[in-house]
């Protein structure tokens, strides 16, 4: 029984050490985790994404992508170009925050779903590096498993799951700390400082 499970296991683990890094997505979900703000729809799309990209690779899509490298290119110019647009708005965030304490926080993110929904699909879909780490990596890993490929590909699914839950509705814990205006303009700083490096990355790299 754990030897027909191997496989499934290795892919969890593979999958958790590509995604438990600070980058653009994970940014995004532990800032909307901590905002209580469309939680459930972030958590998802991200989830839903890696798992389509997961089983693309796994199916030997990522040959396919390499032979057309100029893809890779565009979407990272313009993932870097919409990187460096939100970082400079998390950077006007901290030098002119709009509110203050984690209940106004709530209450202007109220409207804010379908903007939520929008970001997160662009920071999933518009990162090259969630390709080279999902179609890529995880495609060339789960082809030494042979038949039981698929299986690894499950594990990888699973841990991209496990992991956005637990950052989108485990972040609403560090509620009390930032109750502050102080300790949001902390956050704001970090994520502006991530999204704009990434950005600046990609657009290096290009």
């Amino acid at each position: 029984m754990t030897s027909a499970f191997a496989p499934a296991f290795a892919g969890f683990g593979t999958g958790m050490s590509l995604i438990v890094a600070i980058g653009a997505q994970n940014a995004f979900v532990l800032r909307q985790g901590i905002r209580r703000d469309a939680v459930l729809a972030v958590v998802g799309i991200c989830a839903l994404s890696d798992a389509v990209l997961i089983a693309l690779g796994v199916g030997g899509v990522g040959a396919v992508v390499v032979a057309w490298p100029a893809a890779l290119t565009v979407v990272a110019w313009i993932g870097g170009v919409f990187l460096l647009g939100y970082g400079a708005l998390a950077a006007r965030r901290v030098v002119r925050p709009a509110s203050t304490g984690l209940e106004a926080e709530s209450v202007a993110a109220a409207g804010s779903r379908r903007r939520a929904v929008l970001t997160c699909l662009a920071l999933t879909w518009l990162n090259p590096h969630v390709y080279l780490d999902t179609v890529f990596l995880v495609g060339s890993v789960a082809a030494d498993h042979g038949p039981a490929r698929w299986t690894f590909g499950v594990g990888a699914a699973l841990a991209s799951l496990c992991w956005f839950a637990a950052l989108g509705f485990g972040a609403r814990l560090l509620g009390r700390f930032l109750a502050r205006p102080a300790a949001w303009r902390v956050l704001d700083a970090l994520v502006a400082a991530t999204m704009i490096v990434l950005g600046v990355t990609l657009i290096a790299g290009a």
